[in-house]
């Protein structure tokens, strides 16, 4: 042998080196190469070797003298090798071969391992998200799980997949669709994720129809009843027809909305009840017959029977219902409290209603004995003798003996406001029949209460909650003019406080109250009612976590979201709220004019049309800031005919010079000598016995 290497000589060894180095150059039918020329391979048609240039068919020959052909990539066939670098794809890292590198475990497991497509994973928990919802019903937990998802950028295909889930569904998934997408609307939704998630959905109706024959009249009515819950704009209908083509299906799907569902007189209650009606209807039914099953319970006495029904309602989350009816029952007929006792007690030791809902029941009669003392005077006393008996019956928790004990000597303070409230309930039921502020504003001072202006503001809102948007509408409207007129910050603070801690209880009778709550907060903050930053002082005071805080965060929401204020002014139909903005536009003209060289009389003439004395506290500061900023006091000659002729009472303009005070600081970032310049005013004002003497004071602290 030439060489002690092997079995090759050193001529083929050579040969095989050159052979590798041209491997990747050879295609799957090459060209024929010195290397097999002189390896002398036969051409399996006439024995002749390849003529150089020219291409040739791999052969394999088997023991049996059959031809075998090689595939075209050089795999190979049965009998053969396979093909260059071929592995097997069962093979594994072993640790104990001499060869063993560790290095290639991480890039064995590097190739082996699936990739992840973000959107892939969030397509997937949605869709268990959704399923669990249209399961339970809980909107609280769907919220919190779509929030701990997080990749809140893919929220627009959330609402494609709720929508498109519930349109293949029974009536109850799609208004359980629509609740849940009103509930995560700017709170865990925004507004543009809402809308592009429907747009979407347009898009894709040619390929919904294919499953869904009527998808085209579900989705009209699902994008209705998004516009009627005011989480899209009207203005959608009009952009999504310009983007789409009139032969579409999404097309179709905005005609349908606009006119089968939006044009019918009273559209929003038709589209609200077209799924059966809403989840405030129902717990509506489930109050009725509650009602029916104790009142029927009185008069036959047969405690298993209406154990039975109490049950078969089906609802024990809402048995504190059960409980506060057949207590309020108890003390409306003195001669049912036996039968009422005895049904609660036999309720308890079944454990049919739990220690917390009968606790919950009893917290609700306590809180409301007010109210109800105006139907039954003695109904306080009544309470006071029940609580024990279900004490020591052992079907209540012996804790509710400090809660009742707390408001067992009843003072002429407690008579005061007792009165006061029911007072305040035939004023505020007046205003909503005549909408006449000025005769609700005098109405209150009349009342010369003002420590129980909180009350009066919870009274309001709590009112408003269970009635239509106009009389929701009319209550902030009256908010605005009563902080121009009556009520402190600190009034309405204090207010919402009240109104924010007792949400819970509000919201079992009103099931959308949290939301009307928050609206009710964010608008307060658009007609400067509230500072945002009295957003911050509410919540403080609030239990973490609760209701109240949680409403809190949804006004925040509310108000930083795109369009805030013209939204939040049309939240309850637009209307009346409106006139407000529509005033301080035209107060603002006229003192621009006036600053040009307009006529007093004129001025004080267009002030009087406004008809809004009591706004006109924002002619005092507006004129104020302008005549800081045109650096012009001549307006102060306009507020001074105004207090002269009577148009402007000393109340307002002391309200309006207070507004200015409290916006100094900022004022000063665009003036800079704001300060000094309202010192002047304040003097001049002072002097001309425009505003009030303690004005002067609280101005130098």
């Amino acid at each position: 042998m030439a060489s002690g290497e092997g079995i090759l000589t050193d001529g083929q060894w050579k040969k095989l080196e050159l052979a590798t180095q041209n491997a990747e150059n050879l295609s799957s039918s090459p060209k024929s190469h010195p290397l097999f020329a002189d390896l002398n391979i036969k051409s399996p048609t006439g024995g002749k070797g390849p003529v150089a240039g020219t291409p040739f068919r791999h052969v394999r020959r088997t023991h049996s003298g059959k031809h075998i052909r090689v595939k075209k990539d050089g795999a190979g066939g049965k009998g053969t090798w396979g093909k260059l670098l071929d592995t097997d794809g069962d093979c594994c890292i072993d640790k104990n071969d001499p060869n063993y590198d560790s290095g290639e475990e991480a890039y064995d497991e590097l190739v082996d391992s699936p990739v992840s497509d973000p959107l892939d994973d969030y397509k997937k928990a949605v869709v268990s998200i959704i399923e669990e919802y249209f399961s339970t019903g809980d909107v609280n937990v769907a919220a919190s799980d779509l929030r701990e998802l997080g990749s809140s950028e893919y929220h627009p295909y959330f609402t494609k997949r709720l929508v498109s889930l519930a349109m293949d569904r029974h009536d109850k998934e799609k208004e359980m669709a629509s609740v849940l997408l009103s509930a995560l609307y700017a709170d865990v939704i925004s507004p543009d994720q809402i809308r592009d998630g429907f747009i979407r959905l347009l898009r894709s109706v040619d390929d919904l129809v294919v499953d869904i024959p009527d998808a085209v009249n579900v989705l009209a009515l699902f994008i209705a009843r998004a516009i009627v819950d005011e989480i899209l704009p009207p203005v959608f209908l009009s952009r999504s027809k310009k983007s789409l083509p009139e032969s579409s299906k999404g097309f179709q799907v905005i005609v349908t909305a606009e006119k089968s569902y939006l044009s019918a007189p009273h559209h929003a209650e038709l589209v609200e009840r077209k799924w059966g009606g809403s989840t405030h209807t129902t717990v509506e039914e489930t109050k009725k017959k509650i009602s029916e099953i104790l009142k029927e319970y009185v008069g036959n006495g047969d405690t298993y029977e209406a154990c039975r029904c109490i049950r078969e309602l089906g609802v024990s989350f809402f048995h504190h219902e059960v409980v506060k009816r057949a207590l309020v029952l108890a003390m409306e007929s003195q001669t049912a409290e036996s039968r009422i006792l005895k049904l609660l007690n036999e309720a308890a030791e079944e454990g049919l209603i739990s220690s917390s809902q009968m606790m919950k029941g009893f917290y609700r009669v306590a809180e409301s004995l007010d109210d109800l003392a105006l139907d039954v005077p003695s109904a306080k006393k009544l309470f006071d003798s029940i609580v024990p008996k279900a004490i020591s019956g052992g079907w209540l928790d012996d804790s509710f003996k400090v809660t009742s004990d707390l408001g067992g000597g009843k003072s002429s303070q407690d008579e005061k406001l007792r009165q006061y409230k029911k007072d305040t309930v035939n004023i505020i039921q007046e205003y909503f029949l005549s909408d006449d502020i000025p005769e609700l504003i005098r109405s209150l001072e009349d009342l010369a209460t003002p420590e129980y202006n909180p009350v009066f503001l919870k009274k309001l809102i709590t009112l408003a909650l269970d009635r239509k948007n106009r009389e929701k509408e009319m209550a902030s409207v009256l908010l605005s003019s009563l902080h121009m007129e009556l009520f402190s910050t600190e009034d309405f603070i204090n207010g919402f406080i009240m109104l924010l801690e007792s949400a819970e209880d509000t919201a079992l009778d009103i099931m959308d109250a949290s939301n009307e709550l928050a609206l009710f907060l964010a608008r307060a903050v658009i007609d400067d009612v509230l500072a945002p930053l009295n957003l911050e002082e509410i919540s403080i005071k609030l239990p973490p976590k609760s209701t109240g805080t949680e409403t809190v965060r949804s006004a925040r929401s509310l108000i930083s979201a795109r369009h805030a204020g013209e939204r939040l002014l049309r939240s309850w139909g637009g209307g009346t709220g409106w006139i407000v903005e529509d005033a301080k536009d035209k107060i603002l003209k006229l003192l621009e004019e006036y600053e040009t060289g307009g006529v007093t009389s004129e001025a004080c003439q267009c002030i009087r049309d406004l008809g809004m004395p009591f706004f006109n506290h924002e002619v005092v500061k507006k004129a104020l800031v302008m005549a800081m900023e045109k650096k012009n006091d001549g307006l102060l000659n306009l507020l001074e005919e105004c207090f002269g002729e009577g148009l402007i009472t000393s109340n307002q303009m002391t309200k309006g010079f207070g507004r200015v005070k409290d916006s100094l600081d900022d004022l000063s970032l665009d003036i800079p000598n704001a300060k000094e310049k309202f010192e002047l005013y304040v003097g001049h004002a002072m002097d001309n016995g425009w505003i009030l003497p303690e004005f002067g004071f609280y101005a130098t602290r």
